[in-house]
């Protein structure tokens, strides 16, 4: 593509800024077996917001909900926040050629304050930060990444997108961007079909190299 066009990139958080999925699948894995003896819901919510995994699997359950939600702000207080490789450098040469960005994530803001709080240098890194609270349908819808183009003032054909969870590749895809998958979360093979382009995070990654990432 030709990267003079691209006025926005819109970031996912979580296995795209962070790397925090790994933890999420661990704390998910043991709600799923606690609650609902069910194995793989850590693989069925990622990229979800935490209304669409209550409104899915905990419908009507108030007491179940108000329980994890409890342990899911003590987990999310004490997680460990470590950066993808070469993400802050990728984003400052963004900041340097005057591209807007974006966090694009399903997380809400009691979960991004203790992002904060643990590196307060993230808030003033981005042009902006969407939440879940933003949005009413989650990714696999396209909502969050076209109200990232609003706010941004870009277009589709104007808008990167760098995902790694499956719904959210869908989200990018589905609301037009070119979207660069990262094989942080889930393997190559699984990431391919599912976007334009895919790196395994951003070590010495550039806008310029963008045309020279194997598909």
């Amino acid at each position: 593509m030709d990267i003079r066009k691209i006025k926005a990139v819109l970031f996912d958080f979580d296995g795209v800024i962070m790397d925090t999925e790994r933890q999420y699948s661990l704390f998910w894995s043991r709600i799923g077996k606690k609650f609902l003896q069910m194995d793989d819901l850590d693989a069925r919510i990622k990229g979800q917001t935490l209304a669409y995994i209550f409104d899915t699997f905990f419908a009507g359950q108030a007491e179940k909900r108000a329980e994890i939600t409890d342990a899911l702000n003590r987990f999310e207080r004490g997680m460990d926040y470590e950066y993808v490789p070469g993400v802050l450098d990728f984003v400052r040469s963004l900041t340097d050629k005057g591209v807007v960005t974006a966090v694009v994530t399903s997380s809400n803001e009691l979960k991004m304050a203790a992002v904060y709080k643990a590196h307060p240098e993230v808030k003033p890194m981005f042009g902006h930060i969407l939440t879940a609270d933003m949005f009413t349908r989650s990714k696999p819808a396209p909502d969050c990444y076209l109200l990232g183009m609003k706010v941004c003032g870009s277009t589709p054909e104007t808008t990167l997108v760098f995902e790694d969870s499956v719904n959210g590749l869908k989200a990018g895809m589905a609301a037009g961007a070119t979207v660069v998958g990262l094989a942080t979360t889930h393997p190559r093979e699984v990431v391919e079909p599912l976007c334009h382009y895919v790196i395994e995070d951003f070590k010495g990654f550039t806008l310029e190299k963008l045309n020279d990432v194997r598909q």
